[in-house]
């Protein structure tokens, strides 16, 4: 089955790890963004998400982050396949 539907970074499963592939945001919380590293093409893994759902963490580059629930669903990902062993 081919997926067409964009997913987004707010739609991850916790441990599941995903490409960015695009932004549906204002230009300057885009900006923001890719300046702390959510550039198109890095990956990835969500990490928790907070009781009430809002924030979620998610880890990039080697280091952590909290995003607002608004932010992840204008994140646009590819999920990755998990590794085979």
């Amino acid at each position: 089955m081919n997926q067409t539907t964009p997913t987004t970074l707010a739609e991850l499963h916790i441990g599941a790890q995903a490409k960015i592939a695009g932004f549906t945001l204002a230009v300057e919380i885009q900006q923001r963004l890719m300046e702390l590293g959510l550039t198109k093409g890095a990956t990835c893994t969500l990490v928790r998400v907070a009781p009430m759902g809002d924030p979620i963490e998610v880890q990039v580059r080697g280091y952590h982050l909290s995003l607002r629930k608004s932010e992840a669903q204008g994140i646009l990902i590819a999920p990755l396949a998990p590794a085979s062993l």
